[in-house]
């Protein structure tokens, strides 16, 4: 049988990486995390502090991302910065962000910006965070006062990042039990709906603007148990398909995935004992992509998807490639089966501060905890290589792993 030399992926198909306000740029001091990493019998086992220092050194993180060949970057907005007060908004902040923007068009990449990406100003989380009586009118107050960095410019916006696990934080603080994969609670009902809320006022904002929009969702790649079939789908729901519902008419859809989850009688699982780990303690299984492309695509009934994160935990940069490959030949084949895909961008573009440790290391990019220098990896490069060609080499035998999409 003939094999294709590489899969091709469509034209104009975007390839980057991303990054988080708060996991990389340093002394987000006026943030409700930051309060959390220094609050006395706090249980975070290790303070953000200077980050990555990419609040100053952004530029060369464009640049190295841009030398190795990806065309995309995704960074968020820190909300704490921009708003310090309630209703003050920081021009000079503003300003920094829009060199951000600007930055990466002199580079050659496209931006893509997210508003919130978890954290919020401590005054929010004070006035009882997500679960303030207007907090989604607040979010969509900031969402106003930032089209400024993002009217020009900025094809594509993601409102709020993994509004599924801010949820199951929120069901954490109220007692939840029965983790999931990220090592979270059951979804705070009360929280989830306000997050719709808010994404669709942001939405509305935005679209107002003719900015494209959407948001990510973490997917799960839910697997049951045998005969368990019926607790896997109410596991689920609340977990992953009332975000991707509130996600259709949006322009985008972004998945984020990394790993499994089992669901038996009792609720979710954790990894079996016999299967490989990431340095997060997640099963190693690329084929969770497909699944998650595969899940969105159907539940919002055929909204363009954008893999917003996708990558490993892991200390073995050539098992970052092994991974990212395989990922990406499970993506290849949901477009062909007729899934509409608009670009992949990895997570992360830096080993970054990984909410609560910088251990697990998921960076195309290593940094210097000491020095803040910057080592591109080989699987930055491979990853170039690829979105050069806007094709994946063909693997000399079939990649895809048993349990595939």
């Amino acid at each position: 049988m003939h094999r294709p030399e590489s899969l091709a992926f469509p034209p104009g198909f975007l390839w980057g990486a991303a990054t988080a306000g708060h996991q990389t740029e340093g002394n987000n001091v006026n943030s409700d995390y930051w309060q959390r990493e220094y609050a006395a019998g706090t249980t975070v086992p290790e303070p953000s502090g200077d980050a990555c220092d990419s609040y100053h050194r952004y530029r060369e993180d464009i640049a190295l991302l841009a030398d190795t060949g990806l065309d995309t970057y995704r960074f968020s907005l820190e909300w704490s910065r921009i708003e310090p007060e309630p209703g003050v908004f920081s021009r000079a902040e503003m300003d920094h962000y829009r060199r951000m923007v600007d930055a990466c068009h002199e580079a050659g990449l496209t931006p893509m910006v997210t508003l919130n990406h978890f954290t919020v100003p401590r005054w929010m989380h004070a006035d009882g965070w997500w679960r303030a009586p207007r907090a989604a009118e607040l979010f969509a107050r900031f969402t106003e006062a930032v089209l400024p960095v993002v009217r020009e410019g900025v094809p594509w916006v993601c409102t709020i990042n993994e509004p599924n696990i801010i949820a199951c934080g929120a069901g954490a603080e109220e007692g939840g039990a029965n983790l999931v994969a990220h090592g979270l609670a059951r979804p705070s009902r009360r929280v989830s709906e306000e997050l719709v809320r808010a994404h669709q006022l942001s939405r509305e904002v935005l679209t107002a603007e003719g900015i494209k929009s959407g948001w990510s969702v973490a997917t799960q790649a839910i697997h049951a148990e045998p005969g368990c079939e019926e607790e896997a789908r109410a596991y689920s729901y609340p977990l992953e398909e009332f975000f991707l519902e509130a996600a259709r008419g949006d322009d985008f859809v972004g998945v984020q995935a990394y790993t499994r989850t089992f669901v038996g009688r009792e609720g979710a699982l954790p990894p079996r004992e016999d299967v490989e780990k990431t340095l997060t303690g997640w099963e190693y299984f690329p084929a969770a992509l497909g699944f998650g492309v595969r899940n969105a695509w159907e539940v919002t009934g055929h909204v363009p998807v954008i893999v917003t994160e996708n990558g490993i935990a892991t200390a073995d940069d050539d098992r970052r490639v092994d991974y990212t490959a395989e990922a990406l030949a499970h993506l290849h084949q949901a477009i062909a089966d007729g899934v509409t895909v608009h670009g992949y961008l990895h997570w992360s573009a830096l080993d970054n501060y990984e909410w609560g440790r910088y251990a697990p290391t998921f960076g195309l990019i290593a940094v210097d905890r000491s020095t803040f220098a910057r080592t591109v990896k080989p699987s930055a490069y491979w990853l170039g290589q690829v979105a050069r060609a806007n094709a994946l080499p063909a693997p000399s035998s079939p990649v895809l792993t048993e349990g595939a999409a």
